[in-house]
This record gives C-alpha cells, sequence and structure tokens, in this order.
C-alpha cells in the first residue's frame, strides 16, 4: 500500500477509533445490575444486530464487522496474517479431533483464518496434509497420527501448540510493522511461561517442557526450560531477569492474572500507533484494540451471567486502547 493510502486508511481507522469502548463506558456496564441492563447498554450503543440476545453471536458478530472494515481500507489482507494463524491452528485441532471422534461440529471452527477450515478438514480427512501449507503440514500430519494410533489427546494439542507458536515466530520474523512483531512476540512469550508454569504444577520432565516450548527472542527457552524442571521459584527468578520482570508478581498470584497483565501490557506498547499516520501499524493496532475491547465485553457479561460480584469482575477488566 502507497503511503497516500495508508494516510487515507488512517484516517477512516481514526474514525472508528472515537466508537470504541473507553474506561467510562466499560465502568458503566460492569455497574449496570445484571445481563439483560448490560447487553441493553452494548445495543445502544450499536453493537450486534437488532434483536441480538445471544452473547456468542453479538460477539462474533463485532469481530467479523471489524475484519470487514478493514478489509475495505486494505486491498491486501495477508499483511495481518500474523494475527489470524493461531486461529487455523485452532481449526486444525478442531478438524483433527472431529475426525478421530466423528462427530462434525462446524461450529467449533473459528470464521477468520488464512486456510479456509473446509480445505483444512478436508486434508484431514483424506489424509492428504499436502493440502495444507508447509509451515502446517507436517504437525498435522504427527499429531493425527498420534491421535489416531495412541489416543493420546495431550501430546496431540502439543504437538499442535509447539507449531503454531511456531509459525507465529516465523511470521513475526517477517514483518515490517512494529505492531505485527511485537504481538507475535508478546504472544510467543506468554505462551511459553504459561507452558513452563503448567508443565512444573504438573510435574513434567524437562524432555517434555523442551519439546513443548518455541523459539521467542526476549526469553531462553533452554534456561526457562531447565527452571520450570526445577521449580516455580526457579521460574519467578529466571524471569525477574527477563523484560518480564513485572510480570512475576502477577504470575503468583495465578495464571490468569498473568494473562490479564500480557494483555495490558500490548495496548499499552500500541497505544502510541493512534498518533502514526504513515503505516499499518495504526491498522493492526486498532485490531488489537477491537479483539481486546470484545475480549473485556465477554468477560463482564460472562460475570455478570455468572453473577459474580462486581470486585471480581473488575480484576479481570483489561485496559482500554481509548
Amino acid at each position: 500500500m502507497q503511503e497516500k493510502h495508508y494516510v487515507y486508511a488512517v484516517a477512516r481507522i481514526r474514525s472508528k477509533e472515537m466508537q470504541l469502548l473507553d474506561t467510562q463506558f466499560i465502568n458503566q456496564l460492569v455497574a449496570a445490575p445484571g445481563y439483560d441492563e448490560c447487553l441493553k447498554l452494548l445495543l445502544d450503543k450499536g453493537w450486534g444486530r437488532e434483536g441480538s440476545t445471544e452473547l456468542e453471536q453479538i460477539l462474533a458478530y463485532e469481530q467479523e464487522r471489524t475484519w470487514s472494515f478493514i478489509s475495505e481500507l486494505v486491498e491486501d489482507m495477508s499483511v495481518f496474517n500474523v494475527l489470524l494463524l493461531p486461529n487455523d491452528y485452532h481449526n486444525l485441532k478442531a478438524a483433527i479431533k472431529m475426525v478421530y471422534t466423528g462427530f462434525d461440529d462446524r461450529g467449533l471452527f473459528l470464521s477468520r483464518g488464512t486456510i479456509d477450515a473446509d480445505t483444512i478438514l478436508k486434508a484431514v480427512k483424506a489424509q492428504d496434509f499436502s493440502l495444507l501449507p508447509e509451515h502446517m503440514s507436517s504437525s498435522a500430519r504427527e499429531a493425527y497420527q498420534v491421535l489416531t494410533e495412541t489416543g493420546d489427546g495431550q501430546l496431540c494439542d502439543l504437538i499442535i501448540d509447539k507449531a503454531a507458536l511456531e509459525a507465529l515466530y516465523s511470521a513475526g520474523k517477517e514483518q515490517t510493522d512494529d505492531v505485527l512483531r511485537l504481538f507475535a512476540e508478546l504472544k510467543i512469550a506468554s505462551s511459553n511461561i504459561k507452558i513452563a508454569v503448567r508443565a512444573q504444577r504438573t510435574g513434567k520432565p524437562l524432555e517434555w517442557i523442551q519439546r513443548a516450548l518455541a523459539p521467542c527472542d526476549s526469553l531462553d527457552i533452554e534456561k526457562l526450560s531447565q527452571a520450570a524442571a526445577s521449580g516455580l521459584e526457579e521460574i519467578y527468578e529466571y524471569l525477574r531477569r527477563t523484560e518480564y520482570e513485572e510480570g512475576v508478581k502477577e504470575l503468583e498470584q495465578s495464571l490468569s492474572h498473568f494473562e490479564k497483565w500480557c494483555d495490558d501490557r500490548l495496548i499499552l506498547k500500541i497505544q502510541p500507533q493512534k498518533y502514526n499516520p504513515f503505516t499499518t501499524g495504526p491498522l493492526a493496532a486498532y485490531l488489537l484494540a477491537r479483539d481486546n475491547e470484545i475480549r473485556t465485553v465477554r468477560i463482564i457479561l460472562l460475570g455478570k451471567l455468572n453473577q459474580l460480584s462486581d470486585q471480581s469482575i473488575r480484576e479481570r477488566l483489561r485496559i482500554m486502547y481509548v
């Protein structure tokens, strides 16, 4: 895209940013008496189709509307593939388990990816993994064989999850946009940290941990693996020597606290894109901002449905982009 087209696209994004949910509105949602009142506030704000009442339908509609808007501004949407790769591997995992169990439920597929979900399902059903991109085909074959020959769903997931992170690492390396590179690196690093913590808590051996972790630039995977094989305190001690030092206190509370810290860190780092008119950065930042607010709305609405206290909901809320 030429610079003049970036300027036009970013100008359109600026007008859309004014419609993003701010902290004041998020507080209104939390303060609403219940789910129905929250839903009314969102519908009045223009969310969902008229008459929408189902949570996931509303959120899926908003997600699709966001990507449709960006596609109006950008001719080559492949520039944002790094944001969609995780969906491909989610769909691969769903396809393999659907074929293995014989339970065909297309509702398990995510709608946005770099590969059509039906193509993934066709490849798995036919065991013709050449239909898939090179970064996915070998892991798809291995995961399918493991599940069908051993029934080990955990190992199947490990293979696919590791492949997803490796594909994200490669895609991130190819990015010229700072926002997309940042997204890839933080996604891989946070995933590695969560894998390490879970592996330590469940007593996984060093070999398993080394197999599960994926390369990234901000962590020494071998040191993290060794720490995870030793104990939680060793993990925390290693992380205190990295750029994730401030996240350790959140990690000590829970993985959900750490996930919130990572989400907030990403939003804080991309906020300067609101003042950048000449690159894809503001467009990528808008996509991430919308994903963040949709996630936040889901937290609030699920909290209301489950009758959680306002304080409990607030503890889970993410920082808003605007």
